[in-house]
């Protein structure tokens, strides 16, 4: 989308490169402060020495935060284990209890409840070995504790822990697409340089199912109205419940929810509002 950089800096997402150092809020608010805006959040906290991808919303854009964090993460890191082990015994072990559905108990330090949850890995690879640290790759569920999955396995293996980790992908923001906070630093002297390390926020349509409806009732809809049926351009069968991004034409309308009654296609959960 050619947008403006007016309106990326309104309705945007910057994929930053995290360092090892600050805190996840420290970075999205040094992002806020450097482009004077009124409000940002990330996508998905990262331990101050984790390093990798961290997208930070802009303005509006923080409404969609919920919808991108419930995504699948990748992360690649090092562990060391306690005693000799070699890589192929332990890729066994991970195999045979480590993968798909897992329990899991949050660290002592989370901020959630410690509670035992479900968390799924997909994947969790041994990559190289240099006598007890491991490189390790692993795709999981959002919300799963790396650090804990380690020390887990360790209890297995005679003890582990890890050295260092980096996010590679959260969702549908890569590593190889992320900027530093210096590349950030550096664009903001261009325009069109800022303007191309903005994703628009209407990258929402990639991850939820797109609704086209007309331009009947819009500004109705805009106040928050439901979308009825007759406002749909095409007959659309989708589950109630679902979670769906409703458009017009290029411009983003919302996320709504499913409700299939007889006359009301979905209820709305947030409305992006035009800006006057």
């Amino acid at each position: 989308m050619n947008k403006k950089l007016k309106d990326l800096l309104e309705f945007g997402i910057i994929n930053i490169d995290k360092s090892s150092g600050p805190t996840s809020f420290n970075v999205s608010d040094f992002v806020r402060k450097k482009l004077g805006l009124r409000k940002t959040s990330h996508f998905g906290t990262l331990d101050p020495k984790v390093t990798g991808v961290l997208p930070i919303a802009l303005n509006r854009a923080c409404k969609l935060t919920g919808y991108f964090m419930g995504h699948d993460k990748t992360y690649i890191g090092i562990m060391r284990i306690h005693e000799e082990k070699n890589m192929e015994e332990i890729q066994k072990i991970i195999d045979k209890k480590f993968m798909g559905k897992i329990q899991q108990l949050p660290p002592v330090k989370s901020r959630v409840k410690r509670a035992i949850r479900e968390r799924e890995v997909m994947k969790f690879q041994l990559l190289e070995q240099d006598e007890k640290n491991i490189v390790f790759e692993a795709k999981v569920q959002a919300g799963t504790y790396i650090r804990k999955l380690i020390s887990d396995l360790g209890e297995d293996i005679g003890g582990a822990h890890m050295l260092e980790l980096r996010r590679t992908q959260a969702g549908i923001f890569e590593e190889k697409k992320s900027v530093t906070l210096y590349e950030f630093e550096e664009a903001l002297k261009d325009e069109k340089k800022l303007e191309k390390i903005i994703t628009p926020g209407e990258i929402i349509k990639t991850v939820y199912p797109v609704v086209e409806i007309n331009k009947d009732n819009l500004i109705q809809i805009f106040t928050g109205k439901p979308i009825h049926r007759d406002n749909l351009i095409n007959k659309e069968t989708f589950k109630k419940g679902e979670t769906v991004c409703i458009f017009h034409k290029k411009q983003f309308i919302g996320m709504y929810e499913v409700i299939n009654s007889s006359e009301i296609f979905a209820k709305s959960k947030f409305v992006m509002q035009p800006i006057k």
